[in-house]
């Protein structure tokens, strides 16, 4: 196996988990949040309730679309880096494993 096969297939494998993360935990609480945002950024330019005009509209349906890539990038990126990291030392122990018996082997010779 190649070097850094394992970093790669344990970034796989939290990417995956990540994205099941993201679609069960993830997308409707960060377009909850980024709506409640654009709401209170809205209330606080217009200074009362908000009526059916399209600017307040737009702000919140962006500010969801925020929340709900904010949510995806920690749901996601999370996961992926936990993942990396656990291939990355799976794959220095198997380097040391394999440069002691290679030395075993070069001094039996």
């Amino acid at each position: 196996m190649k070097k850094g096969e394992m970093a790669k297939k344990g970034l796989y494998v939290g990417i995956g988990v990540g994205l099941v993360l993201f679609v069960l935990a993830g997308l409707m609480p960060g377009s909850l949040i980024g709506g409640v945002i654009g709401l209170r950024v809205m209330n606080a330019v217009t200074g009362g309730p908000l009526g059916s005009e399209l600017i307040p509209r737009v702000v919140v349906g962006v500010s969801m679309l925020g929340g709900i890539i904010a949510s995806a990038l920690i749901c996601i990126m999370g996961p992926g880096v936990v993942g990396w990291a656990c291939g990355s030392l799976i794959d220095s122990v198997k380097v040391k494993t394999e440069t002691k018996e290679e030395a075993t082997v070069m001094e039996g010779k």
